[in-house]
């Protein structure tokens, strides 16, 4: 497995829509088996395909005893709203509260190539729901108020500097580099 450089705000595939998968390949398993890596290695509960610049329909979620790998999920169902505080590894040291669905009930291609169908709530469903979103170009911020997303961006401002090729890159034992730009290293004082 490799850790693969993770897309960070501001680079373009973040905000496309993605190319369902026709068939899971075993290029595809070995995708998905670094995004788990990457993820891990981020200390993250997800991560979709774009965030690692590739535009396959795919992504990946672990919490707590539930590890999924997701080809073509999308919602089918929802009921109730809950209010949860997220962040995402593309929009780092960046969190806002998002207003989603309790229960969603998702149906997905494992990595096996079988039909799933997956109800969660809480952060599972969640997290589902944060991933799914990341397919479609569509990233927490965007379920922010007009207010509240000014202010995450105000934050986001200050970190962007860390990542002047709108990647961030890991180390051994999942260490990110200090900065090497002048601005960034101005945010640091």
């Amino acid at each position: 497995m490799a850790v693969l450089p993770i897309t960070v705000l501001g680079a373009p595939i973040l905000r496309e829509e993605t190319v369902p998968v026709e068939v899971v390949t075993d290029e595809l398993r070995q995708l998905a088996a670094d995004m788990l890596e990457t993820m891990h290695v981020a200390d993250g509960v997800g991560l979709a395909a774009p965030q690692v610049g590739r535009r396959e329909r795919l992504c990946v979620v672990e919490v707590e005893e539930t590890l999924l790998t997701l080809f073509n999920p999308e919602i089918v169902a929802r009921d109730g709203r809950i209010k949860w505080e997220e962040g995402c590894l593309s929009i780092p040291n960046t969190f806002g509260t998002v207003d989603r669905s309790a229960q969603v009930t998702v149906r997905a291609i494992n990595e096996h190539g079988a039909p799933i169908e997956i109800t969660a709530d809480g952060l599972l469903g969640v997290c589902l729901q944060h991933e799914i979103d990341h397919l479609h170009g569509k990233l927490f911020i965007d379920h922010l108020s007009f207010l509240k997303r000014r202010s995450v961006l105000a934050t986001w401002e200050k970190e962007k500097g860390r990542y002047p090729n709108l990647v961030r890159i890991f180390g051994p034992g999942g260490t990110e580099p200090e900065p090497t730009t002048e601005h960034a290293t101005e945010q640091r004082i």
